[in-house]
């Protein structure tokens, strides 16, 4: 597995994360001290902001978990990637993206550029 794929799957254990300790350590095991994650929705920065925007989209969406779509494509210390926010109960998924990530020295993450390719309309 390459270092790219390592760190984008410790990105979707701290998205996957449900339990508050949890995601924390593995927020802390995905990013930077100082990461950051920007997508049009929200720019945070810092551990404690990224843990709490990820509580925040599972509040949103109860039940539903990250998945990668497709293989992650990097170079240097950047990589990109496709997702899905898919439903447990009856597989659906409304919604999608792709991002963008940099990795610091160690292999987390400094920082996120997120896109949204497909959004539930209201």
């Amino acid at each position: 597995m390459s270092r790219y794929e390592e760190a984008v799957d410790r990105y979707f254990a701290a998205w996957n994360a449900t339990d508050e300790d949890a995601r924390a350590a593995a927020v802390a095991a995905a990013w930077a001290e100082d990461g950051a994650y920007t997508d049009p929705l929200a720019e945070v920065r810092g551990h404690a902001q990224l843990a709490a925007a990820i509580g925040g989209v599972q509040a949103q969406f109860p039940g539903f978990e990250f998945r990668r779509l497709g293989a992650v494509d990097g170079h240097h210390d950047i990589a990109r990637f496709s997702w899905e926010l898919v439903s447990a109960t009856d597989g659906s998924a409304p919604v999608a993206g792709s991002d963008v990530i940099s990795l610091g020295a160690d292999d987390r993450i400094t920082s996120v550029h997120g896109f949204l390719d497909r959004v539930p309309t209201a």
